[in-house]
């Protein structure tokens, strides 16, 4: 893009984050999140969603985690299904509590639906 001589935009960068997560880049996908931050545009749910993603692929369940509570601080939504992913790899971690903070969070989300 800057050859190109083209400003990236919150598509781009959520875009480059699905390819890194697709490629199994979970580096590449934190880098281009972290990227985004220090740009000052708002990642979006597709975005964090994506990164997360990337990090299961990665089992990166810290980052993960870090990702979670930063959608959670934004007030973006986030589905069970990221919420699953998150406690999924918490638990083949061996942190079941954080397993349980995690399924009662998810309980909330659906008692609020």
């Amino acid at each position: 893009m800057r050859e190109a001589k083209l400003e990236p935009d919150v598509i781009s960068y959520t875009a480059g984050i699905g390819a890194c997560e697709k490629g199994r880049q979970w580096q590449w996908a934190f880098a281009l999140l972290s990227h985004m931050w220090e740009a000052k545009f708002e990642a979006n749910r597709i975005s964090y969603n994506a990164a997360i993603s990337a990090c299961q692929n990665g089992k990166q369940w810290q980052r993960a985690l870090f990702l979670l509570r930063d959608i959670r601080q934004m007030n973006l939504y986030s589905d069970l299904f990221v919420y699953g992913i998150v406690a999924s790899m918490c638990e083949h971690g061996g942190h079941k509590k954080l397993v349980q903070s995690l399924t009662r969070e998810m309980c909330g989300l659906i008692a609020a639906e």
